[in-house]
């Protein structure tokens, strides 16, 4: 009788690992064998240890690039202003400065259209004191542009010498002259299109002559006003035109004018552009930039200017309310 077949244990799974690693122990004594089980077994760990210090080190960095893309903070922690924030803000300081200046008005003095406009083409990369103290002199030679027009260029040159860059001002404003003579009749332009196109007249120049001279709502976008808007994070453009875009969103068209008066107003006498007067500044608890400059009352009091600091204003015909003296006239100082 035939003896059933002898039953096979079933084999057991045998990895490459295992194969390697029997392989290089193979010939080992007992004590070498402990020894290799050791090694095994420490680079193992070591890779482990290793492993998780590069996933830690990627979560860090990753949580870093998270931080780094989320929005910008309105600052000490607290979250980014929201647009509705933003524009309430922006028109409660809008408020405030109304009744620190409530004489706000365009620091250049003239009687009609074509006398702001060439002052505002001489106030370029100067102060509208030295325009003031040039001016009276420049239109008793030269009251029309029919007459600038017609001018020597040598003493047009002489008579706005003082405002500097005297050159390229008397090209503009015999251009200009020329321009308002010979296309409009000897009489500036109401329309903004048509102001840009004369020579020296960019968009600054047309708002400060559309809102004073024609009632036209404008964005006067000067050095004072772009440093300010941007301290009170009303924008965080640099482009003028952008600028007047991001400012003129926040508030309605009828309040453009008089806002640019009183910005400029608070940039020339307050808030400076090296030391802002922040402990005599009306509205710091407004300002996100409160801090950058003087905040000792006593010591920011000596920072301010014109009228506030008890000094002559920038206008030798200021207008009847306002409260500070008049400029004096050139050579007088």
């Amino acid at each position: 009788m035939k003896k059933p077949p002898t039953e096979q244990a079933p084999a057991k799974k045998v990895t490459a690992e295992k194969i390697r690693a029997e392989k290089s122990t193979a010939g080992e004594t007992p004590a070498e064998k402990t020894v290799s089980a050791k090694k095994t077994a420490g680079v193992k760990k070591t890779a482990g240890v290793k492993k998780a210090v590069a996933t830690k080190k990627a979560a860090t960095a990753e949580n870093a690039a998270g931080k780094s893309s989320a929005p910008a903070a309105s600052g000490g922690g607290a979250p980014a202003e929201s647009r509705t924030a933003l524009v309430r803000r922006a028109r409660r300081i809008n408020r405030e400065l109304a009744e620190v200046y409530p004489y706000a008005h365009p620091e250049l003095d003239f009687e009609n259209p074509f006398q702001l406009l060439v002052a505002t083409v001489l106030s370029a990369q100067t102060t509208d004191l030295r325009v003031n103290q040039t001016t009276p002199a420049l239109f008793e030679a030269y009251p029309t542009p029919e007459d600038m027009a017609a001018a020597d260029p040598e003493r047009l040159e002489q008579l706005i010498r003082p405002t500097g860059f005297f050159r390229a001002k008397a090209r503009s404003l015999l251009g200009l002259s020329a321009a308002l003579r010979d296309d409009f009749g000897g009489e500036v332009p109401g329309r903004l299109q048509d102001l840009v196109k004369l020579p020296g007249v960019g968009r600054k120049t047309a708002n400060v002559v559309l809102g004073n001279a024609f009632g036209v709502p404008g964005i006067t976008v000067d050095t004072h006003f772009q440093r300010l808007v941007r301290r009170w994070r009303w924008t965080a453009e640099t482009d003028p035109e952008k600028i007047e875009a991001d400012v003129c969103a926040l508030f309605p068209k009828s309040d453009w004018t008089m806002l640019s008066h009183r910005v400029i107003f608070h940039g020339r006498r307050i808030c400076h552009s090296r030391k802002p007067a922040c402990g005599a500044c009306p509205i710091a608890p407004l300002c996100p930039a409160y801090g950058e400059g003087e905040t000792d009352p006593e010591k920011a009091r000596k920072l301010l200017k014109y009228e506030k600091g008890g000094l002559p204003g920038q206008r030798l015909k200021p207008p009847p309310d306002f409260p500070g003296p008049p400029a004096p006239p050139l050579g007088a100082e």
